[in-house]
C-alpha cells in the first residue's frame, strides 16, 4: 500500500504511459526517450508489442517536434526497445 504513489521506473528513470506512447526519463533533464508501440500481436489474452519506435529527444520546448529528435530506431520487442533506450538515455545525460 505504501508504494501506491511511487512512479514506475526502469534503471533509475521514471516511465509514463499514454495509450501507445511511453516516455522514459524526466522533462527536468536535457533528454528524454519516447517509445511508440507501432504494432502488437496477441499471445493468449495479452497484446504484446512486436514493433516499437525508439526516439532520443531533447526536452527543449522552444524546438519543433521534428527538431527535438536526436536519434531514432525501430525494435521488434518492447524489451529490446527499453534496452536501447536505457543505454541512449544514460549516455546522453552523462554527456558522452
Amino acid at each position: 500500500m505504501a508504494n501506491e504513489n511511487l512512479p514506475l521506473s526502469y534503471k533509475g528513470h521514471p516511465l509514463r504511459r499514454k495509450d501507445n506512447l511511453i516516455y522514459y526519463g524526466t522533462m527536468a533533464e536535457k533528454y528524454i526517450i519516447m517509445l511508440q508501440v507501432l504494432s502488437s500481436k496477441k499471445q493468449g489474452d495479452l497484446a504484446v508489442a512486436d514493433k516499437v519506435s525508439v526516439q532520443l529527444q531533447l526536452t527543449d520546448p522552444d524546438l519543433k517536434s521534428r527538431d527535438r529528435v536526436v536519434k531514432k530506431s525501430e525494435k521488434d520487442s518492447l524489451y529490446a526497445a527499453m534496452d536501447v533506450a536505457s543505454v541512449w538515455l544514460d549516455r546522453a545525460l552523462s554527456g558522452k
